[in-house]
């Protein structure tokens, strides 16, 4: 699946001006990743929300927002939300709903780098 580039400037334009921010192609869209996790990102016209999995539940009452459903099977994992455009269409409401996903990313570990193919791992007693 495409993504839309109209939305994807959207999430740039307010995610400048922060540092950390890395963007990759992921599930058929773009995702914008802080530490190494995913905050927010666009998929179709929908953007795509990492929350607290605690807050799912309350965060599906607003307009627009739907479970992520990550392909066969229907499984929606609590904290992955999609929200369509209704629900960010204006910019205070996309500001919050990436506020939303950078503030979860950030409260996360940040991930390291994969080590190399000749690394070796210590095995654990």
């Amino acid at each position: 699946m495409t993504f839309s580039e109209v939305q994807a400037a959207r999430v740039r334009k307010e995610l400048a001006g922060r540092s950390g921010i890395v963007e990759k192609q992921m599930f058929g869209g773009i995702a914008f990743l802080l530490g190494g996790n995913m905050a927010v990102g666009v998929h179709g016209e929908d953007l795509i929300v990492r929350v607290e999995p605690a807050q799912t539940v309350g965060l599906l009452r607003e307009p627009g927002a739907k479970p992520f459903d990550l392909g066969p099977g229907g499984r929606s994992p609590a904290g992955w939300l999609l929200v369509g455009p209704v629900g960010f269409r204006t910019d205070a409401a996309l500001h919050s709903w990436v506020t939303r996903g950078v503030a979860y990313a950030a409260s996360l570990p940040k991930k390291g780098t994969k080590p190399s193919a000749g690394s070796k791992r210590r095995a654990r007693p």
